[in-house]
């Protein structure tokens, strides 16, 4: 009896005291988060580099992200960590780069024709494993409550990824062919009472307000996901009449140019809803897209190509981060950053221990925190892999290499002003000096053998550190004759 008694007492020790320690643990959350800033990020879909009024455009109405911009920090260099959709987003999840989750394109990866094709490619991944910790995953440890609005193309359900509310996001990548207007093409419950004619850009964004507001007593973060301004291009016709008079050589599309002003008009809203409810301070708002304009849509230039592709039409994007005073307002930055680089920044900002053990970016904060100190992020070089192909959209425009793919499989490391493409199927080397050649026409490789030489011995290296796949088996059925 005295030994079931001694038993009992042991129990009930060992409870009161992990009943304590779950209070402490609470206690400490709630305490820590009186101090953690709310997090808004918005990741636009198929925006360009070019497709809004900070960096030049003319054609396109952005005031809201002009607003965004002479809050914060604007960055000229900035990289999605993909040409294309999944994989950059992918990337900005994880902050890994594509070697370590797999996933390299969208679907398959041996796009295009079978005999234009001279490697079989390597086997793309689609959906983000359950093992990677993602942002919302480790923001959840410190508290925070998340919710996704929009495109998510990771897998089922952003909900089996950290995120507590998903309106709209699976596995797709587009809305479908009537998608921007309700009645919707998404099976989401939540969107099957909208009104006939409703906006999905405006109804995400409602959503995302409502979520916000209803969010008590923690911090939120808020993944502003638009499938707009994805195809197909759709807007009302009061926007596109707008911009049917304007546009120049290269920007000209007014339902296209429609669809920018209704993503700018939401941002615009959710900025003011911070503002009224006095939460700007306490919010850290990062906009981005998730790769270059479709260029037979949005010419990109000077960027040479677009979407899909690994020149800088392709990959470099939009790159704002504002969090009122806190960050120089209308600061700018021309250090070089990447999607890659958010993880590492927020888990910086909210003193994360729980995350990947492996992130291939790194903090912003110590630029963030001083625009002037020009060397206050390290010089290093940024690394792209992708070991597949993905046909050409618009042979015309896509502005590629070749007129069969937007991208071939291959390699580029960027460092500096300098910028390295490695091609596996004939080892072609390019290389462009960026501040002389963004438009990336003259390749330098035969005028600059040690410069060449020298980038090509540093991604061979990276490759080998991050185990990156190297398509090497020969298609059977490739035919070079063949068109």
């Amino acid at each position: 009896m005295k030994t079931f008694n001694y038993i009992l007492l042991a129990i009930l020790a060992i409870a009161i005291l992990i009943f304590t320690d779950s209070c402490n643990i609470k206690a400490k959350s709630k305490k820590q988060s009186d101090d953690l800033p709310n997090i808004i990020l918005f990741n636009v879909d198929d925006m360009g580099w070019v497709d809004t009024e900070l960096y030049g455009s003319t054609f396109y109405q952005t005031p809201n992200i002009k607003r965004l911009a002479a809050m914060g920090m604007t960055f000229t260099r900035g990289y999605a960590g993909a040409a294309n959709c999944a994989p950059s987003r992918a990337c900005l999840m994880s902050g890994q780069n594509t070697p370590r989750h797999g996933i390299y394109t969208v679907a398959n990866s041996d796009r295009g024709k079978s005999p234009n094709r001279k490697l079989i490619p390597i086997p793309n991944t689609t959906v983000l494993a359950d093992d990677v910790i993602t942002i919302a995953e480790m923001l959840a440890r410190e508290g925070y409550r998340s919710g996704s609005f929009g495109k998510w193309h990771l897998g089922d359900d952003p909900r089996s990824q950290g995120f507590d509310v998903n309106v709209g996001g699976d596995k797709r990548g587009n809305p479908g062919k009537k998608g921007h207007f309700a009645p919707y093409n998404l099976k989401d419950p939540k969107l099957q009472d909208a009104p006939e004619g409703e906006n999905l850009t405006d109804r995400l964004t409602k959503e995302a307000l409502s979520f916000m507001k209803s969010t008590k007593d923690q911090p939120f973060f808020t993944y502003m996901t638009y499938y707009a301004v994805h195809t197909p291009l759709q807007s009302t016709p009061e926007l596109i009449k707008k911009y049917e008079s304007l546009g120049n050589e290269y920007q000209k599309n007014a339902t296209y140019a429609g669809m920018v002003e209704t993503v700018d008009n939401s941002i615009g809203r959710i900025v003011n809803f911070l503002e009224e409810t006095a939460q700007l301070e306490n919010t850290l708002i990062i906009f981005t897209s998730d790769n270059g304009g479709l260029r037979s849509i949005s010419s990109q230039h000077p960027l040479r190509a677009g979407k899909g592709s690994y020149y800088e039409g392709g990959i470099r994007v939009p790159f704002v981060v504002t969090w009122k005073n806190k960050i120089a307002a209308d600061s700018k930055s021309d250090h070089i950053v990447s999607h890659m680089d958010i993880y590492p920044t927020i888990k910086n900002i909210i003193d994360s221990n729980h995350s990947n053990s492996v992130l291939d970016g790194i903090s912003l904060l110590p630029v963030l925190q001083n625009s002037k100190d020009h060397s206050a992020l390290p010089n290093r070089d940024l690394f792209f892999h992708f070991p597949i192909y993905l046909q050409a959209y618009r042979p015309e425009t896509d502005d590629g290499r070749d007129p069969l793919f937007r991208t071939r499989p291959g390699s580029v490391i960027i460092t500096g002003d300098w910028k390295l493409h490695e091609y596996f199927e004939d080892g072609a080397l390019e290389l462009y000096n960026l501040e002389t050649d963004i438009g990336e026409r003259e390749n330098l490789k035969d005028i600059m053998p040690v410069k060449a030489k020298e980038l090509k011995e540093r991604l061979d290296k990276w490759r080998e550190e991050t185990n990156a796949p190297i398509p090497t088996e020969a298609n059977i059925e490739y035919d070079p004759a063949y068109q």
